[in-house]
């Protein structure tokens, strides 16, 4: 079952998103370090400056000028510069290792839960949480259910969850994100006290 995304909060962006798997894939990777609907209006930033969101474009792109582009106001992130080179290892991982084909992380050779994670952890700009955060994403919002994902996806793909940007469908449940974030941080650091 697929749903419709709620997550930039834009409607143009999270149409992007919808349409777009590079975009979703671009948007978790820039969730890092600011707001989650802001990270996830980066790939509509880089789609209205390149005119579409194409995979070996991006990988081939000079390097200094795709910078420039991403760093231009409004900024892909407000660590545009670091964060165009992420994007571009992403976008030439995804060229070397899967043809430019996105998709094809989580549909080649009808991959199990726990090989979608694999699959994710060994991008570019993934560790193991982002990896679960959006295997957990993709079986919540985009009807991508392969076998074990939600044992792959861990705390994530717990149904009824309000952890990550897995579970946003609207302004809600992104407080309900939010909140859940707050106060995990605070026992963390009443933990270390």
């Amino acid at each position: 079952m697929t749903t419709t995304l709620r997550i930039a909060q834009d409607p143009e962006a999270d149409a992007l998103l919808e349409r777009e798997p590079l975009a979703l894939l671009l948007g978790m990777l820039l969730d890092q370090q600011i707001q989650m609907e802001i990270a996830f209006k980066g790939p509509k930033k880089l789609h209205d400056r390149l005119g579409r969101l194409d995979v070996r474009e991006i990988a081939g792109y000079d390097p200094d000028a795709f910078a420039t582009l991403a760093c231009t106001p409004p900024a892909i992130h407000r660590y545009g510069g670091s964060m165009a080179r992420r994007v571009q290892a992403l976008c030439q991982y995804l060229v070397e290792e899967y043809d430019g084909d996105v998709e094809a992380i989580w549909t080649r050779d009808k991959p199990t839960g726990a090989e979608v994670l694999k699959r994710l952890k060994a991008l570019p700009g993934y560790g193991e949480q982002k990896a679960k955060i959006f295997l957990a994403l993709l079986g919540k919002q985009r009807g991508v259910a392969p076998y074990g994902w939600r044992k792959a996806a861990g705390d994530y793909g717990k149904a009824g969850a309000k952890r990550s940007v897995a579970d946003v469908t609207g302004p809600d449940t992104l407080q309900q994100v939010r909140d859940f974030k707050k106060a995990s941080k605070a026992a963390a650091k009443a933990a270390k006290t």
